[in-house]
Order: structure tokens, then sequence, then C-alpha cells
């Protein structure tokens, strides 16, 4: 039986390197998945094009864009997720979000996501955490992996990831409660000033 584990990281080159890891360690790319904002000024992803803001609800998928390291990251797509913006993407977590714009009612993008988690064992208030997360600017890796592969999973993830306890406290203090696909997306300069709050440290 798969157990899904998730990491976060502030900036897109340590997701990049988190995914080539696991890879490296044998867990399929079918089972890993990237989600980053677009906004989030890593130059990398900011020449992916301008096609991540076309739709969200209108039937926008998940489109192969640049290049990556290869495996995984070869797939990478864009669309617009609802109270995010533009996202850069992959994998079987990013195909859920594109299911979730192509049939969007009321939910979206976002909710898609977050019913992903949930629907893969992550607990509801943690994927909402990682939803608003990517808003901030971040990046969230998730891998489907077997028993015998977690601890190693865990350990690739752990590598430079964000400390999830202490940024959702961080969060809560400044008034969240959970992701609302209502609200607007952070901005660059948002983008910018939230990486400044937690800069020097993995918080």
């Amino acid at each position: 039986m798969k157990t899904t584990i998730t990491g976060l990281y502030d900036h897109y080159d340590d997701a990049k390197a988190a995914v080539k890891a696991l890879e490296d360690a044998g867990v399929p790319s079918d089972d890993i998945s990237i989600v980053t904002n677009k906004a989030n000024g890593d130059p990398d992803i900011q020449g992916q094009g301008n096609r991540a803001g076309e739709g969200a609800g209108t039937g926008a998928g998940i489109g192969a864009v640049a290049g990556g390291a290869g495996g995984l990251l070869t797939g990478l797509g864009m669309l617009a997720i609802p109270g995010v913006g533009p996202v850069v993407a992959a994998g079987w977590l990013a195909a859920a979000a594109a299911g979730a714009v192509a049939g969007a009612v009321a939910g979206g993008a976002v909710g898609g996501i977050v019913g992903a988690m949930i629907d893969s064992g992550v607990p509801e208030e943690d994927a909402n955490f990682y939803a608003e997360s990517v808003r901030r600017g971040g990046s969230v890796v998730t891998a489907r992996v077997e028993d015998d592969q977690r601890a190693p999973a865990e350990a690739i993830l752990n590598s430079s990831r964000v400390d999830v306890a202490a940024r959702r406290a961080s969060y809560t203090e400044q008034g969240w409660t959970r992701f609302d696909e209502a609200a607007d997306p952070y901005t660059p300069a948002q983008i910018a000033a939230e990486r400044d709050r937690y800069r020097d440290n993995r918080l």
C-alpha cells in the first residue's frame, strides 16, 4: 500500500532537486508531483510561456512547456488556479488540478488539489496549508511511495524543505485559518515580502 508524503519548499530549485533525487532513488515519475507558483521569482520558471493565465475554469489543461532535468520535470506544464494564479506543475496531483479546472464549477482547481491530497491520505488541514503555501510563492513536492521507500523518500524531502509546523504557526499568527480560493493571488511583490520574512531559516 502506498503512502503519500509531501515537502514544501520556498525555492523552486530545492523542489526540483527533491524531484530528481526521488526519481534517482527509484520512485516512479508517475508517483511524484510538483506544483509551484509561477510568480515566485525563480528564473527557471519565469520564461515558461504565458499560457498559465488562460482561463482557470474554462477547460485549461496542463500542456508541456519547457524541459527540465529529465523525468517528471520534462513534463512541466502550466495552468491557472483560483486563489493562486498561474502555476507550473507536473505529475498526478497536477493532473487532478487540470481536471478540476476543466470541470470547475464551485471548488475550482485548488479545491481539486486539496481534494486530491485528502483522497490520497493527506489530512484536510495539511492540504489547505499546502495550497496556501503555493499561493504565497512556495513549491510543493508530493510522492506516493511504498512502505519500503518511505524512510529514504522522507529523508530526501526533508533535505531542504520548510519546517511545516513552524510555517503553519506563522500563518496562524497572521490570522490565516484555511485556504480561500476566492482570495486574490499574491503578487510578485507580496511573494518577495513573504520570502524576506523567512529568509535565513526554514520556518
